[in-house]
């Protein structure tokens, strides 16, 4: 399973984006909810779940969208609750 995962820093905080590789160039709305997931944000290099997972388990702030990724991060306990938009699964994390 494939994933896109780029890495975004501004003013020494690195978040990592991460979406499953189908949803890329997508936008979903339900209600007064939107999530984008653009080729801008998320379009990074396409890699291996597995890989995407390692990357996630250091990261101190990220932004994923997906069934995969997220399933699998609940599986690895990098997160403990999402979102829904549409039936679209999304989480944050973000420590300062």
């Amino acid at each position: 399973m494939k994933v896109y995962l780029k890495v975004h820093i501004k003013e020494d905080i690195e978040t990592i984006a991460c979406c499953d590789a189908e949803l890329l160039n997508q936008v979903f709305k339900e209600g007064n909810l939107r999530i984008e997931i653009s080729n801008r944000f998320f379009g990074g290099k396409l890699i291996n779940l597995e890989e995407a997972i390692l990357i996630l388990e250091n990261a101190s702030s990220f932004n994923i969208v997906g069934e995969k990724i997220i399933k699998k991060a609940v599986e690895r306990e990098i997160i403990q609750h999402y979102k829904t938009i549409c039936g679209i699964p999304m989480a944050l994390k973000m420590i300062f």
